[in-house]
């Protein structure tokens, strides 16, 4: 028998949660695609979220749990692992299993059998649209799904932290209402702009997050140099030729005869960018993804004015574009790039903070203001 929920949030966010999975899995079923997962109810994922905070609130030997769960069974996955006998979904169960499935890509698979729900496996393959819930730290759970086309970042759909909720809004980015700052976010690498394909600067940016020492990305347009003005002369550490690969590896995504293996030599290739981030400074790449540089100075440009203010916005449900002085938004990174975006129109930069947050600049050419979006609810 599934148990009353006490946490309250899992309450609240369920429907919306449920909705979510129901559209989009009868959408991906109207296009003749089978190989997706079935639709949770709303009881299940009340249930999936009740235990699954509780137990993050516990700790084992020093440890709190990272633990990723699947809602499927056996026969939806490939080559799963499965227990001898089934162990019910219990707070308890979770924190001891927890040390066996800590590694990234493996999943514990959840199912109902009667009237309750029970932890039969592991799996490293899930479906898509399946129901994914992965407990990050104490208190903050992320719910998500793999992509139909099978590849790229999943798709966060609900991030609980403590008692905040946030509903993600992939497609207007929250900001349905504010259609100047639609125009805006078009030429930001975002999810919802690119396609349901694999995004190269999303990716980027979760590894950025990765080695957790903030970074600083400036992403320019390929055969310019106006993009110097703005940069501390000379450049500490310029990459000559400019390091192309991941140009490269598209220009050759459709005759690629072993797919797998063009997509491992991609994500080398954007994880070696990511790891120059690291370094003190900002990263200069341009939009076709070629490495310029690294550990780049930003300067205001001569005869620019300080940035006073800029729109900030979250890609969450009901979300609202607020007025902030840069200095509001972070610390000296963001500071920079605000800046470097002010004078560089058809610039973009990227943001990674120490503390986890994400955000994206680009100039909104019909609010005449630096447009900020924090999408770290997005990539956890």
């Amino acid at each position: 028998m599934l148990s009353e929920p006490t946490y309250l949030p899992a309450r609240i966010v369920a429907p919306e949660i449920e909705e979510h999975f129901k559209k989009y899995q009868l959408a991906a079923k109207g296009e003749n695609n089978n190989s997706v997962a079935s639709a949770p109810d709303l009881h299940i994922i009340e249930a999936v979220i009740d235990v699954a905070f509780w137990a993050s609130m516990r700790r084992e030997e020093g440890h709190s749990p990272n633990i990723s769960l699947a809602l499927l069974q056996p026969y939806q996955s490939e080559k799963p692992l499965i227990f001898g006998e089934k162990l019910r979904l219990t707070p308890q169960n979770l924190i001891k299993l927890a040390p066996a499935v800590e590694q990234p890509g493996i999943h514990l698979g959840v199912w109902l059998d009667g009237d309750d729900l029970f932890i039969w496996g592991t799996t490293h393959y899930v479906p898509a649209l399946c129901f994914v819930l992965e407990v990050i730290e104490p208190g903050l759970l992320v719910i998500k799904h793999r992509r139909v086309d099978g590849f790229g970042k999943y798709v966060n759909v609900a991030v609980l932290q403590g008692d905040q909720i946030k509903v993600l809004d992939e497609t207007t980015m929250g900001i349905a209402d504010c259609p100047a700052l639609i125009k805006s976010l078009q030429a930001m690498p975002l999810p919802a702009y690119m396609g349901e394909s694999f995004s190269i600067l999303v990716q980027l940016a979760a590894s950025m997050r990765l080695h957790k020492r903030g970074g600083l990305v400036f992403i320019v347009p390929a055969g310019t140099e106006t993009w110097r003005d703005s940069i501390v002369q000379p450049v500490k550490y310029p990459v000559v030729p400019p390091y192309t690969a991941i140009n490269d590896l598209m220009k050759q995504k459709y005759q690629a005869i072993d797919k797998l293996e063009w997509r491992e030599s991609l994500l080398e290739a954007i994880d070696l960018i990511g790891g120059f981030t690291a370094v003190d400074g900002a990263t200069i790449i341009t939009d076709k993804y070629d490495l310029l540089a690294f550990g780049a100075k930003a300067a205001r440009a001569e005869h620019s004015l300080p940035v006073g203010e800029i729109i900030m916005t979250e890609p969450v449900a009901d979300g609202r574009a607020r007025r902030v002085h840069p200095a509001q938004n972070g610390g000296s990174r963001h500071l920079a790039a605000a800046q470097f975006v002010s004078d560089q129109h058809d610039a973009i930069a990227l943001v990674a903070s120490q503390d986890g947050q994400f955000t994206v600049f680009a100039w909104s050419l019909q609010v005449g203001l630096v447009h900020a979006h924090r999408i770290d609810v997005l990539l956890l």
